[in-house]
């Protein structure tokens, strides 16, 4: 979960929807890109690529391969940093994201560095582009948390990845749904099962509408929704968090990261 928990909110478990996923978790991000930006928009970089909070780059990770002269497509771009990498390095990058006003930041940095990621405005689940357009689509913290159909968004994925092309994403590590979202020592006690895939749903407490959704799927839930749409794995990355490394990232910092793992990268082919 991330570090924007609203004051007038109450947690709840229970199973949602993916419209009610999308109507929550779409105004939640434009609510909280201004933040986000303001607070992590250093660490990211305007052209860099940062696939979690201990810092592991793409230079690091090489993941996405050589992507001079691909089609790039980035799900959940947010403000596209990563898309902007992706041009520096000879690609074609485009960006898709739910928050308008994430998408207003990156026009802000598009115009701010000369580098434009050309983006829209949609949902992971219904990708407005052609079978076989792109060569690569990644997803770094990005959308794939927050979506109730996952198996429809995977599908996406496969249907506009050319034979051969490459799935790149990471998310929270699986594990962490145990334990508390407390960087302290307090967040190293497991609290609930690892097996529990009720969603995490945060209710605003004066409307009693649904402010923010986050889904959860154990690793071998990912496996077989890879497996099962033709992607083969090829490297499942667990970054160590780096000793250098000070900064408290909502849930995350040194305090559980030398423990346990925080994010995980998958990195899977289209086998066909």
């Amino acid at each position: 979960m991330e570090d924007h928990l609203p004051q007038r909110v109450r947690v709840e478990r229970r199973a949602v929807s993916e419209e009610e996923s999308r109507r929550a978790n779409g105004p939640d991000w434009d609510r909280y890109a201004d933040e986000y930006q303001a607070t992590h928009g250093g660490f990211l970089g305007d052209t860099g690529f940062v696939w979690g909070p201990e810092g592991l780059t793409e230079d690091e990770a090489g993941v996405l391969g050589d992507v001079a002269g691909r089609e790039v497509l980035e799900v959940g771009s947010g403000a596209g940093q990563c898309s902007r990498w992706v041009r520096v390095r000879g690609g074609t990058s485009y960006g898709l994201d739910l928050s308008a006003r994430q998408l207003q930041h990156s026009r802000r940095i598009d115009e701010q560095t000369g580098i434009a990621v050309p983006s829209v405005r949609g949902t992971a689940t219904a990708l407005p582009y052609a079978d076989a357009t792109f060569d690569v689509v990644f997803c770094s913290f990005g959308a794939l948390q927050f979506i109730a159909d996952l198996d429809v968004a995977v599908a996406e994925v496969a249907r506009v990845l050319r034979p051969g092309g490459r799935f790149a994403f990471s998310i929270t590590h699986p594990t962490r749904w145990s334990f508390p979202d407390d960087p302290s020592d307090a967040g190293l006690t497991a609290t609930s099962s690892y097996w529990d895939r009720t969603p995490y749903v945060e209710v605003d407490d004066e409307t009693g509408l649904v402010a923010y959704v986050e889904h959860h799927r154990t690793l071998g839930d990912w496996v077989g929704l890879l497996s099962g749409h033709g992607f083969r794995i090829v490297s499942l990355l667990e970054p160590e968090w780096p000793e250098d490394h000070d900064r408290v990232w909502g849930g995350w910092s040194r305090v559980r990261g030398r423990l346990i793992p925080g994010t995980a990268l998958f990195a899977a082919d289209l086998d066909r």
